[in-house]
């Protein structure tokens, strides 16, 4: 069983989908073992997208990411991370097939409702920015 860290954004929670965007993960299969409403700082924002640090987009997105709650969440199930970036869509909506969660509500390529780690090594570090091991069941 892999895991994988996803992130209902600042939009996502504001158009109230946090549960049609857990209900799609389910309904494929995949299992739920950790989740949180949290609001990030600037600083862990900053933190937490650290490896994008320097590029055009750094800036908008650590402040569009602490703007409001978002809704971290560990993810189980074979192939978990394939699986769930196949279930979110591409990062632009325009671009993300019919049926995923970014192109039924995504407004655009940055506040587009959710992320997904995009591989083991960042899954790990993801997981671990956000939960402990007695918040994983």
């Amino acid at each position: 069983m892999e895991r994988t860290l996803s992130i209902v954004k600042p939009d996502g929670v504001g158009k109230n989908v946090i549960g049609e965007v857990i209900g799609r993960f389910e309904k494929k299969g995949l299992r739920i073992v950790a989740l949180k409403m949290v609001k990030l700082t600037k600083g862990k924002a900053e933190g937490f997208y650290a490896v994008h640090n320097g590029k055009p987009f750094f800036k908008s997105l650590t402040e569009f990411m602490s703007s409001g709650p978002c809704v971290p969440m560990v993810i189980e199930g074979k192939d978990a991370i394939s699986r769930v970036r196949e279930i979110m869509g591409a990062t632009d909506p325009a671009k993300a097939d019919k049926g995923t969660i970014r192109r039924d509500f995504a407004s655009d390529i940055e506040r587009n409702i959710v992320h997904g780690s995009d591989s083991p090594e960042s899954a790990s570090f993801e997981i671990q920015y956000f939960f402990n091991s007695l918040e994983i069941h």
